[in-house]
């Protein structure tokens, strides 16, 4: 498997879905809250999709 470097776009949705799982884990925010860590997991994926595809 040949892993390439993500886009620039791609990196920041990553790092902006994270973002907003970890601040959703320390302050109550309704709806959000309780889908914390998966909120997290997913920004992962993107930037893990992001590296496994070429061109994403």
């Amino acid at each position: 498997m040949q892993l390439s470097a993500p886009k620039q776009i791609t990196f920041w949705i990553a790092v902006v879905v994270a973002v907003i799982g970890i601040i959703a884990s320390l302050v109550t925010v309704p709806f959000i809250s309780g889908f914390a860590l998966w909120i997290v997991v997913l920004g992962f994926v993107i930037l893990a999709a992001g590296n496994a595809l070429e061109g994403l």
